[in-house]
């Protein structure tokens, strides 16, 4: 009997666990975490061996091949400077599918305007790298020290300025901060070693679980929309609709009645569904999706 091959997996544990978990789910795989086991979540794919890692950590495990493939920030394999093959731009954070910021913030009562005006200042962060090339770039030299965390709290009785990530930038505000500037934008990512990336066997399964994700996460944004027309409302009805291609159109047993049926940004729907009711649509009914693949 043949060994059973598996892709060993780096997964977010954090703020990120919960929102990857879900994604992973709709996508198809469900992992739990069994009591006493808490970094080794079991997935109900036996070609899959997971692990939940700070997100800091899985760019170097994948660059180093003790992962096979990981999720995490792009700002954590800029951080690493990790050598690793980007799979995938997965769209997702912990409350939205907004990128995250990683910013320079400061005290709102500080004089500080720009990142020159922190020369010879104390930064807190867990960014300690990517702060430092920042600095470098704009011909700064500041004390860069680590920070387990808390890092608002530290401004400004105990340093200058600090260099976070922030999604909605409310608990900044929640501690009077202001951001000075932006380092860069970050989304979360699905890498690869590389080597594991020249593997047949591993790269066809990080392919389908890309393939997969993606999915997951084009549904998150879209519904279903489908709706009865009179063929004398047929025309109006059809150019209140967007569509991926075009809308499916199907004759009822009803003579002059079709049955219309398409996929539509959930955003649209508020504004597109009175609209296709005075075109003359009736029986509309508006339905989730789990997946939707191009």
């Amino acid at each position: 009997m043949s060994e059973t091959r598996t892709l060993r997996l780096g997964l977010p544990k954090g703020s990120l666990q919960e929102a990857t978990f879900a994604l992973f789910r709709k996508a198809g795989w469900d992992f739990r975490i069994p009591s006493g086991r808490s970094y080794e979540p079991i997935s109900d794919d036996a070609a899959l061996e997971a692990i939940l890692l700070r997100p800091q950590e899985i760019p170097l495990y994948v660059q180093d091949g003790i992962l096979d493939a990981g999720v995490t920030g792009y700002d954590w394999v800029q951080d690493c400077n990790a050598d690793v093959h980007e799979v995938l731009e997965l769209q997702y954070s912990k409350n939205t599918r907004n990128p995250i910021r990683v910013v320079i913030a400061v005290h709102n009562d500080a004089p500080y305007q720009s990142v020159r005006d922190l020369q010879g200042k104390r930064i807190a962060t867990e960014y300690v790298r990517l702060t430092e090339r920042y600095l470098h770039q704009h011909g700064v030299q500041a004390h860069v020290e680590f920070s387990w965390g808390a890092c608002e709290v530290k401004v400004p009785s105990l340093v200058d300025a600090i260099v976070v990530n922030t999604e909605t930038g409310s608990s900044l505000r929640a501690h009077n901060l202001r951001i000075l500037e932006v380092i860069l934008h970050s989304t979360t990512r699905l890498i690869a070693n590389h080597q594991a990336w020249q593997d047949s066997f591993k790269r066809d399964k990080i392919e389908s679980l890309a393939l997969m994700l993606q999915g997951a996460l084009n549904a998150g944004r879209l519904v279903g929309l489908k709706m009865n027309v009179h063929e004398s409302c047929l025309d109006a009805v059809l150019s209140e609709l967007p569509a991926l291609r075009k809308p499916t159109l199907a004759p009822l047993s009803d003579k002059g009645w079709y049955a219309i049926e398409t996929i539509l940004d959930e955003s649209q729907v508020r504004e597109i569904i009175p609209r296709l009711r005075k075109a003359g649509a009736e029986g509309l009914v508006e339905y989730p999706l789990n997946k939707v693949i191009p």
